[in-house]
């Protein structure tokens, strides 16, 4: 059986969800944050980036969420949340993916998270305010782009669900306190109200505790 190792509304969250959307019988491991289970010597021995998730296949051990989507789907290609290797439907899926985990997902870390980034911890007060303005706004520019592909297409990668949608929702989520917040673009807001009503996303969210309220 699959396990994957998780914490509510971490990046484990889109792991969860795909496993769910494709239907996979899995073991949900708690890691507790708030006593950094996570960098414990046991959690390193798996994951030895002291990082959330890890998922597990028999001897297989992957970190990465979205190392962890690619596998289960290809793994498993008949959910089609991963095109095959020789459709070309793959690259703009690998497109969107890599701009939400390595583009959006830094830049939203840099929001919540301003002073680990800075290195005099003297001015970090004044600053670190100043950082999350400038990365709201650069991050809110980011979805006004994902609102204008979403106005030409289904889904974000094409005309087919595929797991960018899924880490378009926890990262859209994440940023749900912005003044412009995701919900409230167009195309984007009624991506999202969309999803949020996935037997997949729902179960994921009802066991993570996640309120789904604002999606309705």
């Amino acid at each position: 059986m699959y396990k994957l190792f998780y914490y509510p509304q971490n990046a484990s969250w889109v792991p969860h969800m795909v496993l769910r959307e494709i239907g996979l019988e899995h073991e949900l491991v708690l890691v507790d944050r708030n006593s950094e289970a996570q960098k414990t010597a046991e959690y390193l021995a798996l994951n030895p980036t002291g990082r959330i998730p890890t998922f597990v296949d028999g001897d297989k051990v992957i970190f990465e969420s979205a190392a962890i989507c690619m596998y289960i789907c290809d793994l498993h290609p008949e959910n089609k949340l991963v095109p095959s290797p020789s459709s070309p439907e793959r690259a703009d899926v690998f497109q969107w993916l890599f701009y939400l985990v390595t583009t959006i997902q830094p830049e939203l870390m840099l929001y919540f998270y301003p002073k680990k980034h800075m290195g005099d911890v003297a001015l970090t007060d004044r600053y670190a305010q100043s950082m999350t303005e400038t990365q709201e706004v650069r991050v809110t520019d980011m979805f006004g782009l994902i609102d204008k592909q979403l106005s030409k297409t289904t889904y974000l990668a094409g005309p087919n669900l595929s797991t960018c949608d899924f880490f378009l929702f926890m990262l859209s989520h994440w940023a749900s306190d912005f003044r412009t917040a995701p919900l409230s673009f167009k195309h984007l807001g009624k991506h999202l109200r969309a999803l949020a009503k996935r037997p997949s996303v729902a179960e994921a969210c009802a066991i993570e505790g996640i309120d789904l309220s604002a999606y309705q």
